[in-house]
């Protein structure tokens, strides 16, 4: 295994899902591109929009998914086995209904939640080893309500408290590239998000 590490936002394709609450994870990566020099194209072998650069010393491959978030973690597994990235170098960016608009967390590990992209990642990646970044959507109360909530778009407010959300998690990435996870996730842990 290399040392390369892999960076991926979760959401659908599609025009028609680009400003949905489900598509966070590609807003990551549009905050991300904003950031650093990427340009992400289509690339068969990793099932999706993918480029590779050097951020923090690293290299890095960043990955959009042209799979529907439910098969998400085609594309993960593609990318890593092709760039030869280990689990743990893995970091996957998506919604996260159990967060208010605002806040974002990182961690390693875990279960998926009920996210259909992260039981996809968990199947195909072989084990919950890989990093995330839990980007706050807020829930809408019911169950039942789950779907249309998730694809559908944000009111203002709650659209601007995300992207404020992942402006915050751009430097706690590039702490977590330089091999300080500990100091990204105090930062993004004790910041009220409000």
């Amino acid at each position: 295994m290399t040392h390369r590490r892999l960076i991926a936002g979760l959401g659908n394709p599609g025009r028609q899902y680009d400003q949905t609450r489900h598509n966070a994870g590609f807003w990551f990566l549009d905050a991300l591109a904003k950031r650093h020099p990427l340009s992400l194209r289509a690339q068969k072998k990793c099932l999706g929009q993918a480029d590779k650069v050097r951020m923090k010393d690293q290299d890095v491959v960043v990955l959009k998914p042209d799979t529907f978030m439910n098969d998400s973690g085609q594309a993960l597994r593609a990318a890593a086995d092709f760039y030869d990235i280990a689990l743990d170098h893995v970091l996957v960016a998506y919604d996260d209904l159990d967060l208010p608009p605002g806040q974002v967390r990182l961690k390693l590990g875990g279960g998926h939640g009920g996210h259909n992209g992260l039981k996809s990642a968990l199947a195909h990646l072989g084990g919950p080893g890989f990093w995330r970044l839990r980007i706050g959507i807020g829930h809408p109360g019911q169950r039942e309500q789950v779907t249309p909530w998730v694809l559908g778009r944000a009111n203002r407010a709650d659209e601007q408290a995300i992207e404020r959300a992942i402006e915050r998690s751009l430097p706690a990435v590039e702490q977590w590239l330089g091999g300080h996870a500990d100091r990204a996730m105090l930062e993004l842990h004790s910041d009220a998000g409000a």
